[in-house]
C-alpha cells in the first residue's frame, strides 16, 4: 500500500484542501445584493427574495483517506495475469486496507484498468476511498434491502435473486462454493458481470471468500476477448451501521461509450443481451 500522489480526499489531520466539488457559488447578500438600480421584484438576484431560505450551493471538505494497493511485485497491466496465490494475496490485502478504515462512514474498493477506463498507472493496482459520507447510491441499495427485508419477513434481496439466477441458469456463468458469477439482468452495459457471495454478508471486508471466482471472471473476460480488456471493477459493501445487506463485486468492460441519449436521461442502452454474454463466458471456463 502506498498513498495516493494525486488524492482525490485529504488528509483531515493536515488540513483539507480544494477539489472543484468543493467550490462555494456566491450567496445571496453578497454582490447581488448591490444590484443598486438592476434589482426588481423578478430579479432572481435580489438578496432579499433568498432570505431565509436554504443554501442551494451547500460543500464540505473533501476529506477522508485515498490509498493505492498494489496488486502484485512483478510488472503486470491486468489481474488477470496473476497467479492463484497473487490474485488471492491481492484480494486479503484489499480486505486487510478495508479494515484498517473501519471508522469511515463508507469503504469503495475500486481497480481501474486500461486508459479507458481511468487507469493513469499500468502497473496493476486497486484503490481504496475512505469515505466520511454514504454516496448517494449506495444509500439507495442500503434502503431497497432494508425495504425487501421488511416485505418479505426477513429475506435478503440478493439471495432471492441469486436462488432465481442459478433456478434459470439463462444468465449464471459459473459457480463454486464460494459464491456464483452472473451478468446481471439489467446490465447497464456489454458484459458487465457480478460477483455474489452465496452465503449472505453483508461486509465484503470482514468475509474470506469470493476472491477465486473475481479471478474466475476476469479470466473469462481475458480470453474472450484474447486479452484483458480495458475494464472497471468495484466492490459494493455495507455502509457503516448497516447489519442487513449482502456484498458484491461488479465489474464493467469498457466496451462502448455513453452518448448524449445515456447521460442525458440516465437510461442505459445495452446493444448485448446479458443471457448471451453469460452463454459466451461459460464457453471460455
Amino acid at each position: 500500500m502506498v498513498p495516493n500522489l494525486y488524492p482525490a480526499l485529504g488528509d483531515p489531520s493536515r488540513g483539507s484542501f480544494q477539489t472543484a466539488s468543493d467550490r462555494k457559488e456566491p450567496q445571496a447578500g453578497g454582490p447581488a445584493a448591490d444590484a443598486g438600480a438592476f434589482s426588481s421584484a423578478g430579479d432572481p438576484l435580489l438578496a432579499s427574495r433568498r432570505a431565509g431560505e436554504p443554501d442551494l450551493f451547500s460543500s464540505r471538505p473533501a476529506e477522508g483517506a485515498h490509498e493505492v494497493l498494489i496488486n502484485s511485485p512483478q510488472h503486470l497491466t491486468a489481474m488477470a495475469e496473476l497467479s492463484d496465490e497473487q490474485f488471492a494475496a491481492a484480494v486479503a490485502t484489499w480486505r486487510e486496507r478495508m479494515r484498517a478504515h473501519s471508522d469511515a462512514s463508507y469503504l469503495q474498493l475500486i481497480v481501474n484498468e486500461g486508459g479507458g477506463a481511468g487507469a493513469s498507472l499500468e502497473h496493476t493496482h486497486a484503490q481504496l476511498y475512505a469515505l466520511p459520507f454514504v454516496p448517494a447510491a449506495v444509500a439507495r441499495e442500503r434502503e431497497r434491502v432494508g425495504a425487501y427485508g421488511e416485505r418479505t419477513a426477513g429475506g435478503g434481496l440478493l439471495s432471492d435473486v441469486l436462488v432465481e439466477e442459478v433456478r434459470r441458469q439463462e444468465r449464471l456463468v459459473a459457480i463454486d462454493d464460494e459464491a456464483a458469477l452472473i451478468c446481471p439482468w439489467a446490465s447497464h452495459s456489454p458484459f458487465e458481470l457480478r460477483v455474489i457471495p452465496r452465503r449472505e454478508a453483508a461486509r465484503f471486508e470482514e468475509d474470506e471468500g469470493g476472491a477465486a471466482m473475481i479471478r474466475t471472471a476476469l479470466r473469462a473476460l481475458a480470453t474472450l476477448f484474447d486479452g484483458a480488456p480495458e475494464l472497471n471493477l468495484w466492490v459494493r459493501t455495507a455502509p457503516r451501521g448497516a447489519e442487513q445487506f449482502h456484498w458484491h463485486v461488479d465489474i464493467a468492460p469498457r466496451l462502448t461509450i455513453k452518448a448524449g441519449f445515456e447521460l442525458g436521461t440516465g437510461v442505459d442502452i445495452n446493444v448485448y443481451p446479458p443471457e448471451k454474454a453469460a452463454a459466451d463466458l461459460k464457453e471460455c471456463l
